[in-house]
């Protein structure tokens, strides 16, 4: 549910545009405590994916949460947050004739 989420995050956020998931992963870490549930999503586009993997994050709990609420009606949802965002980095392209790098 968490992977089909997010990736329908545009279908579900306004203003969120589609996007190319190159990946989505979805770990959850169970206790006696509960859940721990972690989404990472990559693309090749321009822009980042953390609404995406909030989505994915947030649907995964809900699922968990439907599945589990007549065994545990005092079950709670929360600390959902970005814990990590990186940048794409620029890929470096050398121009032929002068050898100089020219950012692309």
């Amino acid at each position: 549910a968490g992977i089909q989420a997010a990736k329908q995050t545009a279908h579900l956020i306004p203003l969120c545009h589609t996007l190319p998931l190159g990946e989505v992963k979805i770990d959850i870490i169970t206790s006696n405590e509960g859940a721990e549930v972690k989404c990472a999503a990559q693309t090749i586009a321009q822009t980042g994916v953390e609404m995406e993997a909030l989505v994915g994050v947030t649907a995964a709990l809900l699922t968990i949460y439907d599945m589990c609420k007549a065994v545990d009606r005092q079950m709670q949802i929360y600390d959902v947050c970005l814990i990590e965002k990186t940048k794409r980095p620029v890929a470096v392209v050398y121009d032929r004739q002068s050898r100089k790098p020219q950012r692309s």
